[in-house]
């Protein structure tokens, strides 16, 4: 007879404090300050500017949670970063994450504190809430922050955009369009694996200054292009294939809709429509984060939800769209494909 325990409840209840223990790490830069070397409790305390009281319960905590190493023991133990933290919290490393966990920190964490309200209410409860200025307004009043929010985007997507490029099969293809590009990564990373693509990157105009630069350093520029846009109020550009990488889930159903029918209008015969997210499982009992992504949505936009296979495929459906298919990504995330 197996006996009941309340170990995964707690687990669960509490888990804002391993949460913000590693979300404070970030914001401290302390994976980065430790880079590739070691350092005492008193030696990390120094250089991060921390109370006396923080060492050594912050670091052993991180030692606990699987996020720093420690040789040794007591006053005298050297800390060091994981291969993982190393790897992905780093700045320096080329697959840092850590943007993204900063804008979590910053603004995604005190929202969630609101998300009874936003199950009562059904309305949103991020900047609009308080300053009557949604999300996007927000940031595209600020350049440098939106290009924070934009990195933060693209540190969690790109293995997502690494892996289309890998799995899905181009070679039948000559032009691909990204439709809400941001940085333009999901083009460079596309045009690098597949020499004869070539890409647009479409996006709001900050957004598209944005791109052009970092696409220039890249050396692509010869093969990558960028298009202002307002995917709502304009025809997209005409492609081969048509991408959306966490596009879709920041809108409404109606919106949902004229985006996919844009996207059809836009293909040839034969063309693909390749949605990016991470795509709740049909019958909704496994993809958790993908369900957490959705109410994060409700925090965000009221109005906007995350969404199943079979609701895309469903409504690509309506608008014409034939053949279906996922292509499982990294993670949570997947490609829903539909083809013209």
């Amino acid at each position: 007879m197996n006996t009941l325990s309340p170990a995964r409840i707690m687990e669960v209840g509490m888990a804002f404090w391993p949460a913000k223990v590693l979300l404070s790490a970030v914001e401290l830069e302390l994976f980065t300050e430790l880079g590739a070397n070691t350092m005492t409790g008193r030696e990390l305390q120094g250089v991060l500017r921390l109370h006396p009281r923080a060492n050594p319960d912050f670091f052993d905590t991180l030692v606990a949670l699987h996020f720093l190493d420690r040789d040794g023991d007591g006053p005298g133990a050297r800390y060091r970063n994981t291969e993982e933290t190393a790897l992905f919290l780093a700045r320096r490393s080329p697959q840092f994450i850590g943007d993204f966990l900063e804008m979590a920190n910053a603004r995604l964490y005190r929202f969630w504190d609101d998300l009874t309200e936003a199950l009562r209410t059904g309305r949103p409860q991020n900047e609009i809430k308080h300053t009557g200025k949604s999300v996007f307004a927000e940031l595209y009043s600020e350049p440098e922050r939106l290009e924070q929010f934009m990195g933060a985007m693209s540190g969690i997507s790109a293995a997502n955009f690494q892996a289309l490029a890998d799995k899905f099969d181009f070679s039948r293809y000559h032009t691909v369009c990204d439709v809400g590009g941001a940085t333009g990564l999901l083009s460079m990373l596309v045009a690098r694996k597949h020499p004869h693509l070539h890409c647009i990157s479409t996006d709001l105009p900050a957004a598209t200054l944005i791109a052009d630069r970092q696409i220039a350093a890249t050396g692509l520029a010869d093969r990558i292009s960028t298009q202002s846009l307002d995917f709502f109020a304009e025809p997209l550009p005409k492609a081969d294939v048509i991408t959306m990488g966490m596009i879709l889930h920041d809108w409404n159903l109606e919106k949902k809709m004229h985006l996919v029918r844009a996207a059809y209008d836009a293909l040839p015969p034969g063309g693909a429509f390749v949605v990016i997210e991470n795509l709740i499982d049909d019958a909704r009992r496994e993809n958790a984060f993908g369900l957490m992504m959705s109410l994060n949505m409700l925090i965000e936009f009221g109005d906007a939800f995350d969404f199943t296979a079979a609701d895309l495929f469903g409504w690509c459906r309506e608008v014409g769209f034939s053949r279906t298919e996922v292509i499982p990504l990294a993670g949570s995330a997947s490609a829903g494909v539909a083809y013209k």
